[in-house]
């Protein structure tokens, strides 16, 4: 059910320039990626604009398309810095903390890093785009593992965007360009997939964001198609909403999406330049 919405195109306060991921912490307050505006904002629950920080530029607390954001437990923020190839970790008020990564395909560089993920011990998950793979880290950035290599096999991605994380440390990554959903245990060890092209339930074009609920929900951006599809932990169809549009409920392009603690869903909708928040029952 359609609970608020807040955004226009622009660069004041609260505005976006297609805002591509949101992330929610456990105190309620939503952290938004404003990718073309290459800053972060932060909000209530409610959208009520609280901070925001960041330029166009490469150096500390700066940011060229930061496409995925992620707060962990203790309230810190990591914020995917696509064009830079690195990630940026801060405080929960923007203060910078430290940074990782260049361009390259070692370990702990990146090709494009879009989505990414903090577990409930710390550890942060990043879909390292262009390199096909997910690559684990410490919260300190210290390269723990890595998998996935290009293709369409069991445990291979495409140009896979999103990554997340659940309560019992499995992790779920957006196979966009094989319009599927793969999940792994936190080794990076391959337990199950969904999802084919297509309109019906169950099937994607372009699943890019995808997030875990408290319950083991699985939701996922259905880019594409405009909307929100909701699955079991194990895959199985829930229930979906959205059409293409610019009404209350409906989407153009959404691309990231975030559930708070009390089950609220939001979801960056990224050609509308604004997010929508949205309750979901049982």
């Amino acid at each position: 059910m359609f609970v608020t919405k807040w955004g226009t195109l622009g660069t004041g306060y609260g505005q976006f320039y297609q805002p591509y991921d949101v992330a929610v912490a456990s105190d309620g307050i939503v952290y938004v990626a404003d990718t073309m505006n290459h800053r972060m904002q932060k909000f209530t629950s409610e959208g009520v604009f609280v901070s925001k920080w960041g330029t166009e530029g490469t150096g500390d607390g700066q940011f060229i398309y930061p496409r995925g954001v992620a707060v962990a437990s203790d309230g810190s923020v990591y914020v995917g810095d696509e064009y830079n190839h690195r990630i940026q970790k801060f405080t929960s008020e923007g203060v910078f903390v430290s940074k990782w990564g260049t361009n390259g395909t070692g370990d702990g560089e990146f090709q494009w890093p879009w989505g990414i993920a903090v577990a409930s011990d710390g550890s942060v998950y990043v879909a390292d785009k262009n390199n096909n793979r997910i690559q684990k880290f410490t919260s300190e950035g210290v390269f723990v593992s890595k998998w996935g290599t290009n293709g369409s096999g069991d445990g291979e991605f495409v140009d896979q965007w999103g990554v997340a994380v659940a309560s019992d440390g499995s992790v779920y990554v957006a196979d966009k360009d094989n319009h599927r959903i793969q999940k792994f245990t936190s080794e990076g060890v391959f337990v199950g997939k969904w999802g084919t092209s297509g309109e019906g339930d169950g099937e994607f074009h372009w699943p890019h964001g995808v997030e875990v609920a408290s319950d083991g929900s699985v939701y996922v951006a259905d880019v594409n198609h405009h909307r929100i599809q909701r699955f079991t932990s194990d895959g199985v169809f829930v229930s979906k909403w959205g059409t293409q549009g610019t009404g209350d409920g409906e989407f153009g392009w959404p691309h990231g999406v975030a559930v708070a603690p009390d089950g609220s869903v939001y979801v960056a909708d990224t050609a509308n330049d604004r997010i929508q928040k949205f309750s979901v029952g049982p």
